[in-house]
């Protein structure tokens, strides 16, 4: 009886090891999605600036 308490717990330890280990490492994709998703949004507005000014620029072109 003895002998199955102490695996039990040492089972229960390892589980517990395991979800704390697992919630780091959620927390760090969650803060890594965070600065993928805002660095998507600057270059998202820096394509859109870049489009606004290559349409200025043509349309100043002379029409063939």
């Amino acid at each position: 009886m003895e002998e199955e308490l102490a695996r039990l717990e040492q089972k229960l330890a390892a589980l517990i090891a395991h979800t704390r280990a697992l919630r780091a490492a959620n927390e760090d994709l969650r803060r890594k999605l965070g600065e993928a998703q805002a660095r998507e949004h600057a270059l998202d507005e820096r394509m859109r600036s870049a489009a606004a000014r290559l349409d200025a620029v043509m349309a100043k072109l002379p029409a063939e």
